[in-house]
């Protein structure tokens, strides 16, 4: 070696710092594998310290396996165990004589030869399945030595406990011990032993990676089986340098929340100790993880608030005044009085607008909470200073629909709105370019064609997006980037819980409406099967809405049938019940396969009452605003997440009159998508959904954390460790505010300015 290995060693070149067995081809694989976790590097900028990131997925205690003796039914268990006798063989799927489904069967018994528990795997047929049969009937020949875990349940046709697995690498193949009666038979018969356990039988010191000890289980990662993962983290720890792991936190702050150094908790994260609880390890509350969520949370929570404050320094560009005479020109505009909750936003949002520093406000409520209206009177007061706006939506459909509101009730004022979105033809594109640029154009609502090469704007002072989630951090600084430092206003009607929504989201300023205007009925969410007597009781609450002069949703989770996936899907179910349920009303379809204008036509239809029922797939989830329909039917809602369907939901219930929401699912959906429906009937709150939602997805999933420019976790869970992150929040207040000019204070400020996993943290 040339070098000593470092945590910025890049993990292709590891074989040359013989770590494990490792070759070239091996570490370019292992490189590869990483580069497609979370780490956001390509394969030959990933390095070690992303390497020791990748964390067990769980722990077995390998220190003191059980024995066949020792097995009781239904029991837990890691047993090592010696292949007695070995075969494959295959059985025909009884359900259709075109499937075959594939057996491996183990014979095999523990040193003591305490009993002969069985071990099968099941493979689905497949173009492959044969060949891994094949495959594993050469590796598990008499006497190759192996570790079983799982759940033993007895067996009465063979009289004995069987364990069976879903995955061949759920079973690890161990190095050959000498002595062992199975292996001198096996190889006094002319058998070879597994090549496997081979490379092992020189080196019995990596054999005690493996057993006698708390062990690590991984996720495969690419072509490297867990085993020799496990091998390579153990070598690469032990060939690091005892200074290799530079503290990050300031010493008084590990000593106040008595934090293990960084050092000790990436080796006992790992590979912990003796004397630990695997209970606390399984839980993610080990000293080893306690300091690593610590340190994961802190540094998102420093760097956010520091580029909050750095915003606050900026100057922007738009001078915004308003005065008791404008407030009450924007208010005459106004359909309806505003909620409570929309007042007290607007009051934070106008605070933010006349401050020197450009406002950067998350706008939060539940679906029908009035969030457009409260960012018309923001667009208000902007062009009422004499600057331009911009409403980003992600989809046509809403942009339209924001459009066709906003011009209707700016129809009596000086103000001029335009829609620009991809559809639009390009002589009227041109022209609505022109103007924009020439500052004719007050307001103007589209979709990613705002943030075209083309578009310029001449005086852009409120940036307004709607669903900000569905964009990417780029696409919001692209947007930004148009104004002059404008005043920046990002909306969701995915609500986040309010404590997340305060700490993940520190470099924003937060807005909740949590009220919903007068007069709205709650809407009644049921569940269906899809069985003959609940379709009927479905058809039952269609016809009676039907004949009240309502309107009702219909929608499919796809657009065309699919061979692959036995669902219903859009198409065929509208020509069904246009031609054979409801013949001679006027029913619609809409899907994002359909021509902008012949989208368009179907929806401008249904708002205007002349489609009576529109089938459509998710196209209609966000932002689609039709007070007539009250009825609202999810064909296999077990394919819906819990945001999608509350998403959904949001359509009706949006008149006076009460509304319905009837979810109908396949009998045989999962026990999660049985408890998501559960959630959806027992309530309508929103930010209630979000926190299940977020428990049953995970927060990483549920706030899009690829697409906001934030740092991905690697062992942190921002709905099981709420506490830590409000704790880590804390401290990086601390340090940024009453220890401001302190050496650690700068020095940690350094660190975030060279990360680059921050540069994109102040946007939206």
């Amino acid at each position: 070696m040339s070098t000593p290995i470092t945590l910025n060693t890049p993990v292709n070149e590891l074989h040359l710092h013989g770590i494990a067995r490792l070759g070239q081809k091996t570490s370019a694989k292992l490189a590869q594998a990483l580069s497609g976790t979370a780490t956001r590097k390509t394969a030959a900028e990933v390095n070690v310290e992303d390497l020791l990131g990748y964390l067990p997925m769980r722990y077995e205690d390998r220190s003191n396996l059980a024995r066949i003796s020792d097995l009781q039914e239904g029991m837990e268990a890691s047993l090592e165990l010696y292949v007695k006798l070995a075969g494959g063989y295959q059985v025909r799927n009884k359900r259709s004589f075109r499937q075959r489904l594939f057996i491996f069967e183990i014979s095999a018994t523990d040193l003591e030869r305490t009993g002969r528990p069985v071990v099968v795997w099941t493979f689905l047929s497949g173009p492959h399945a044969q060949q891994i049969v094949t495959n594993y009937t050469r590796r598990f020949e008499r006497g190759v030595r192996f570790v079983a875990f799982g759940k033993w349940e007895w067996d009465p046709r063979r009289a004995t406990f069987a364990l069976r697995l879903n995955k061949p690498d759920e079973i690890e193949v161990l190095p050959v011990v000498s002595g062992n009666q199975e292996v001198a038979a096996a190889t006094a018969n002319g058998d070879s032993t597994d090549s496997i356990a081979q490379d092992f039988q020189s080196d019995p010191a990596l054999a005690a990676i493996h057993v006698g000890r708390r062990v690590p289980v991984y996720r495969k990662l690419g072509e490297l089986r867990p085993k020799h993962l496990r091998e390579i983290i153990h070598a690469t720890l032990h060939s690091l340098p005892e200074d290799s792991f530079a503290e990050t936190l300031p010493a008084d702050l590990r000593r106040r929340l008595a934090l293990v150094d960084r050092s000790k908790a990436f080796h006992q994260i790992h590979f912990p100790p003796e004397t630990a609880s695997l209970d606390q390890y399984e839980e993610a509350r080990s000293p080893a993880h306690l300091r690593l969520i610590f340190e994961d949370f802190f540094w998102l929570a420093f760097g956010l608030l520091l580029k909050r404050g750095q915003r606050r320094k900026e100057a922007k560009g738009a001078a915004i005044k308003i005065d008791q005479a404008m407030k009450l020109r924007i208010g005459s505009v106004l359909p309806f009085k505003l909620t409570a909750a929309q007042r007290r936003v607007v009051v934070e949002i106008f605070k933010d607008m006349q401050s020197d520093a450009p406002m950067n406000r998350l706008l939060q409520g539940d679906v029908g909470s009035g969030k457009t209206i409260v960012a018309l009177i923001a667009m208000l007061a902007a062009m009422e200073n004499g600057y331009q706006t911009a409403l980003m939506a992600p989809t046509e459909i809403l942009a339209e629909q924001h459009a066709r509101n906003i011009k209707r009730l700016l129809a009596k004022t000086p103000f001029r709105v335009e829609l620009l979105t991809g559809s639009v033809r390009s002589a009227e594109k041109r022209r609505l370019h022109a103007d924009l640029a020439t500052g004719e154009i007050h307001a103007c609502i589209g979709t990613q064609a705002l943030i075209q090469e083309a578009v310029s704007f001449q005086k852009l002072g409120l940036v307004i997006i709607d669903e900000q989630h569905r964009f990417g951090v780029v696409q919001r600084a692209e947007l930004r980037a148009r104004g002059l430092n404008p005043d920046v206003l990002v909306m969701t009607a995915t609500p986040i819980p309010r404590s997340l929504a305060m700490t993940v989201y520190g470099d924003l300023d937060v807005s909740i409406i949590d009220e919903l205007p007068p007069g709205r009925t709650p809407v009644e969410t049921l569940v269906f099967g899809d069985n003959p007597d609940d379709r009927k009781e479905v058809k039952k609450v269609i016809d009676r809405e039907l004949r009240a002069g309502r309107q009702i949703y219909v929608v499919y989770p796809l657009v065309e049938e699919s061979e692959k996936i036995d669902l219903k899907d859009a198409t065929q179910r509208y020509e069904y019940l246009r031609d054979k349920v409801f013949p001679g009303l006027s029913i619609g379809l809409v899907h994002g396969r359909l021509k902008p204008a012949d989208k368009e036509d179907v929806m401008r239809r249904f708002v205007t009452g002349e489609i009576r029922i529109l089938v459509s797939t998710t196209v209609i989830e966000v932002g689609v605003d039709v007070p007539n329909a009250s009825v609202m039917i999810v064909e296999h809602a077990e394919r819906f997440g819990l945001s999608q369907l509350h998403q959904l939901r949001g359509r009706v219930g949006r008149g006076a009159e009460k509304s319905y929401c009837l979810l109908l699912s396949s009998e045989k959906r999962t026990s999660v998508a049985e408890e998501r429906l559960g959630i959806m009937e027992k309530t309508t709150d929103g930010f209630i959904i979000a926190e299940k939602d977020m428990e049953l997805r995970g927060a990483g999933e549920l706030l899009g954390t690829r697409q906001s420019g934030l740092p991905e976790f690697r062992v942190g869970n921002l709905f099981r460790d709420m506490q830590i992150l409000e704790l880590a929040r804390k401290e990086a207040e601390l340090y940024l505010s009453k220890r401001e000019k302190s050496v650690d204070t700068k020095r940690m400020i350094q660190r975030v300015r060279e990360d680059p996993r921050f540069g994109l943290a102040a946007v939206g």
